[in-house]
């Protein structure tokens, strides 16, 4: 099966492949924001993919739409809640947006990184 590996934490997950990025950093416990639920209608979910990038599913147009919205995006952007991993180990850095919006959405989870 194919490992995530979460950046900067080091995380790692180890998932079957079609699993998206964001279903496999919640399983593992990577702080990866959703505030959507991962439903493709926010950018919190934000991540930079460093390896693998082109063994995930490919980007769909309202990924595309939904990116516009987030910050420093970049060629390797994706959202992990529309990203499903193919067969092969994926990195990807948590971006400072998406890890801002996971500790609001998790406060004792800020507090013990404190």
């Amino acid at each position: 099966m194919p490992k995530v590996t979460f950046l900067p934490s080091g995380v790692v997950a180890e998932v079957p492949p079609g699993t998206t990025i964001l279903a496999a950093a919640r399983g593992a416990g990577a702080p990866v924001g959703s505030a959507c639920g991962g439903a493709c209608a926010c950018s919190t979910c934000h991540v930079w993919v460093k390896t693998g990038l082109d063994t995930l599913s490919p980007v769909q147009d309202d990924e595309d739409d939904i990116l516009d919205k987030a910050f420093d995006v970049r060629p390797v952007s994706r959202l992990a809640c529309q990203a499903k991993v193919g067969g092969e180990d994926i990195e990807c850095e948590i971006t400072r947006e998406s890890l801002q919006a996971y500790y609001d959405e998790h406060p004792d989870e800020r507090q013990r990184q404190t």
